[in-house]
C-alpha cells in the first residue's frame, strides 16, 4: 500500500526534515500541502486543511507541522474525516488534547502518531539496553541551543502554549523517559521567563526515577556557538554519556557509536508501519512531565529578549 499524505505547515521543520525524510521512505509518498504562506513543490497546494480534505477525497493521511497551540483542532478535522495522523512534537499543547486525539482515533479506527524525533537518534536503544542491565543512580541533563538559529522569526513559541525553551527540551526529556524503566516525577521547577515573552527561555528542573535516582536538567535557549544536547547516566557498574541529541555514545568516557543524524526517516518507516496496522503511537510521557514543570515551577523574571 502506498499512503498518499498531506502536509499542513510549510515551515522550517517540514523542509529541514519532514520532506527530505519523506523521500527516502518506501510506502508514502506526499501529494499535497496546506500552508497559508508557502507552496510545495510537485504537489497540490491548499490554503488550508479543510481545503486539502475537500480537494484530496483520496488522502490517506495528514502530516501536521504548524504551531502546537493550533494542532489539535486540526488533528481531530483530519481524524474525523478518516485521515491517519502524524504529529509532529510536541503532539499538542496539553496533555488532555492528546488523551482526547487518542480516543478519538481508536474510535475511528485510524492511526495517531506522537512523533518524538530524539528518541530515534542513533545511540538511543543501545543506551536503553545497557541502562536495563544496570541500577541507575544519578542522571544530568544539559540542553543547550540558540534559538536564533532554530527558530528564526517564530513568534508562537514565545506564546501561551508555544513551549518556549520546552521545545527543544521536551526532546531530552522524551529520550529520558525511554531510556529510563521506570516512572518519573517532577520535585521542583525554576523557570526564567523573560519580561517581554510568555515562554521560558530557560529552565532548571529537579526529577526523581521511582527509584529515588536524582535527576537534574538545564534547559537554555541562550546558547551561541556549539550547541549542547547531552544526557549522562551514573549507574553501580560505569556511566554513560548520551551526546548531539542522541547520535554519539560513551561508555566510561569511550565512544561506543558516533552515527549520522536519521531520526526523521526511522518516523516515517514507523509510521508506514502503523498505518499498515491501523495502529496508534501516542505516549504523553514527555509532555507530562513539561505540564507538571508548569504546574510547580518557580517563575524567575528575567530581562527582556529580542529574537
Amino acid at each position: 500500500m502506498m499512503i498518499r499524505a498531506g502536509l499542513v505547515g510549510l515551515g522550517k521543520i517540514a523542509r529541514d526534515q519532514h520532506l527530505p525524510a519523506i523521500e527516502k521512505i518506501d510506502g508514502i509518498e506526499l501529494v499535497a500541502v496546506a500552508s497559508r504562506n508557502a507552496q510545495g513543490e510537485g504537489v497540490n497546494n491548499y490554503p488550508d486543511l479543510g481545503a486539502m480534505l475537500a480537494g484530496e477525497p483520496d488522502l490517506d493521511a495528514v502530516i501536521l507541522c504548524q504551531p502546537p497551540q493550533v494542532r489539535y483542532h486540526a488533528a481531530r478535522q483530519a481524524l474525523l474525516a478518516g485521515k491517519h495522523v502524524f504529529l509532529e512534537k510536541p503532539p499538542g499543547a496539553t496533555v488532555s488534547e492528546v488523551e482526547a486525539l487518542t480516543a478519538l482515533a481508536k474510535a475511528q479506527g485510524v492511526t495517531l502518531y506522537a512523533s518524538w524525533h530524539s528518541r530515534y537518534a542513533a545511540a538511543v536503544a543501545q543506551a536503553r539496553a545497557w541502562i536495563a542491565e544496570r541500577k541507575v543512580e544519578r542522571i544530568d541533563i544539559q540542553w543547550r541551543e540558540d534559538v536564533r538559529h532554530w527558530h528564526p522569526g517564530q513568534p508562537w513559541i514565545w506564546e501561551a502554549g508555544g513551549f518556549g525553551v520546552f521545545d527543544p527540551g521536551i526532546n531530552a526529556l522524551s529520550i529520558l523517559t525511554e531510556i529510563v524503566g521506570e516512572p518519573i516525577t517532577v520535585l521542583s521547577a525554576s523557570l526564567e521567563v523573560p519580561a517581554n515573552k510568555q515562554a521560558p527561555i530557560g529552565a532548571t528542573l529537579e526529577l526523581a526515577t521511582a527509584s529515588g535516582a536524582a535527576i537534574n536538567t538545564v534547559f537554555d535557549w541562550r546558547q551561541t556557538g556549539p550547541q549542547t544536547w547531552d544526557i549522562a547516566v551514573d549507574t553501580d557498574k560505569g556511566s554513560l554519556l548520551l551526546s548531539e541529541g542522541g547520535n554519539t555514545l560513551r561508555l566510561d568516557g569511550e565512544v561506543q557509536m558516533k552515527a549520522p543524524d536519521e531520526e526523521y526517516p526511522a518516523m516515517y518507516r514507523r509510521f508506514v508501519g502503523l498505518v499498515a496496522d491501523k495502529a496508534i503511537d501516542a505516549d504523553t510521557a514527555p509532555l507530562r512531565l513539561v505540564a507538571d514543570a508548569f504546574l510547580c515551577g518557580r517563575h524567575c523574571p528575567t530581562a527582556a529578549f529580542e529574537d
